[in-house]
């Protein structure tokens, strides 16, 4: 079913109104319209009714602003402020509160939309109907974000999966998650034994038993057959049982299979038929089965989850560097020791309507996790640098990006906006001190800086400092030159010296770098460099 049909499906309206006729008036019209009605006398009587409603929750209220027991502002003051009925769109009516004030009054109360009486019938069902269409595309787009959020925890699960029992509970948990409700999963691990996972729904407990051998290649061949993709068929039920007799779905099978190799065991994921609500969420199981796929594609080379994680942190990073006239870059990136936990380390280059924007970070801690909020950090740094927004404006709202998605989470980062007349705006937050190679003034770090982000406390404005022909830049994360034993400040002077007596070509100073600092490590390792010409 189409979104746009969607939208002009009936209803179930609640209309709060204490007089008879009026009330009868718009039941008549709603009913007339294919909607049903739930009517109430009082404001507390509305109330109780949708505290006490067995079933769903009504998809509309409509509410006279003059209630015996309580005023309309009210009532919808209090469905708005109850999670349960917040989302319920409210159209108040009036034939006493009809100036703009109390229009004004009453949307930011808590009504949708608001009508004088006496209303045309026409009116009333065409705001009834644009108020559905709005709310309900709101619905709609609540409930993809929060099931593409389910998706995003769903493959980063199976691709860190390091064995067959984590596979499955991820990939049959996940396909619950997502689409919240009960899934099975049939895939050939890598020990080339067939596994039939099952969940009765999200935050359950995966149940994982032997299939027969052939069966992931038998529903393949529904649709596959051997070649590679992932698509979405439907099973009638009986077909089904008859293939997986001792599987717990029951009714018509939405089956989502994905080959990501010719003649390699498919992956295969199914959940009810009536999970699938549309081609988002169609999309949404086929994305899951394909990540399954690679994941246990990867799975039968790699068994561990630092080569998968890796390969997920690689992935955040940018892959070349903006070319911009009088100014020479260079960038490595060397990850953790082969057994060390993934890191969050990461740097960015971009070009802005300011001028060229580099960044250097790390995210605080070591795991997936930490790897996740380093690409969630790095594009969200790259839209704002992209809109024109100055340094401290970039990192404020990284900070309430932060806040808002990843509570508790610390980041360190250090921003220098390069601009076209060759001064340097350098906003630092809480990251190791930038290194400035100045041809006539030597090699100085740059201390001053804000707090790290993550914080919530206001970041300072940038300091601006100039960039005379000749003068290198060196920006750094903690895992080159950070070592236990040692004080911070010896380390960096040892730094600073090996650049200063070290050669000036980019690319040679960072194999230097790397060689002398960047050994035996047990964190990542971030670094930039930029010549200005």
């Amino acid at each position: 079913m189409t979104d746009g049909v969607q939208d002009l499906l009936p209803a179930t309206v609640l209309v709060i109104d204490d007089n008879e006729t009026n009330r009868y008036i718009l039941t008549s019209w709603l009913r007339r319209a294919g909607h049903t009605v739930i009517g109430a006398v009082t404001g507390e009587e509305g109330l109780t009714r949708l505290d006490t409603a067995p079933g769903p929750l009504p998809d509309l209220a409509i509410i006279d602003v003059r209630l015996p027991d309580m005023s309309g502002f009210e009532v919808s003051e209090r469905l708005k402020s109850d999670p349960r009925t917040a989302h319920l769109p409210i159209i108040q009516i009036s034939a006493a509160a009809t100036s703009p004030d109390d229009h004004a009054e009453g949307l930011s109360r808590g009504a949708d939309a608001y009508l004088d009486q006496p209303i045309d019938p026409g009116e009333l069902l065409a705001t009834v109907t644009a108020t559905l269409r709005y709310a309900r595309a709101r619905q709609r787009a609540e409930r993809l974000t929060r099931r593409l959020i389910a998706l995003n925890r769903a493959t980063l699960d199976v691709y860190s999966a390091v064995g067959f029992h984590s596979f499955a509970s991820a990939a049959t948990g996940g396909a619950a998650a997502v689409l919240a409700s009960p899934a099975s999963a049939v895939f050939l691990s890598p020990q080339a034994q067939a596994v039939h996972s099952m969940i009765d729904g999200p935050e359950t407990a995966v149940r994982i038993h032997p299939s027969p051998p052939g069966l992931p290649d038998q529903l393949a061949a529904r649709c596959l057959n051997q070649e590679t993709g992932v698509t979405v068929i439907r099973m009638p039920a009986d077909q089904w049982r008859a293939l997986l007799p001792a599987d717990h779905l029951r009714g018509d099978i939405a089956l989502a299979v994905s080959r990501t190799k010719r003649n390699r065991p498919p992956v295969c994921l199914a959940v009810p038929a009536t999970a699938l609500h549309g081609a988002d969420d169609e999309q949404l199981f086929q994305q899951l089965a394909n990540a399954g796929a690679l994941a246990l594609e990867a799975l039968r080379t790699y068994n561990e989850e630092h080569a998968l994680g890796l390969a997920l942190q690689r992935s955040f990073l940018p892959k070349e560097m903006p070319t911009v006239p009088g100014v020479e870059l260079a960038f490595r990136y060397l990850p953790a020791s082969e057994h060390a936990e993934i890191g969050g380390d990461f740097y960015e280059a971009v070009q802005t309507v300011n001028g060229l924007l580099l960044a250097i970070g790390d995210v605080v801690g070591h795991s997936l996790t930490a790897a996740t909020v380093m690409g969630e950090v790095r594009h969200a740094l790259r839209a704002y640098a992209i809109e024109g927004h100055p340094p401290h404006h970039v990192l404020q709202r990284l900070e309430t990006l932060l806040g808002q998605s990843q509570p508790g989470v610390t980041v360190t980062l250090c921003l220098v906006l390069v601009t076209p007349d060759r001064r340097l705006h350098i906003a630092n937050a809480g990251h190791i001190p930038p290194l400035l190679i100045d041809p006539r003034e030597g090699p100085r770090f740059h201390h001053p800086h804000g707090p790290l982000l993550g914080l919530g406390l206001p970041h300072p404005p940038p300091t601006v400092l100039p960039a005379p022909p000749g003068t290198r830049l060196l920006m750094v994360t903690d895992g080159l030159v950070e070592v236990r034993t040692t004080h911070l400040d010896t380390s960096l002077a040892e730094f600073s010296d090996a650049v200063t007596h070290g050669p000036t070509d980019l690319e040679e100073i960072c194999d230097l770098l790397l060689t002398r600092f960047g050994q035996h490590k047990d964190d990542d390792i971030a670094l930039l460099t930029a010549l200005f010409t």
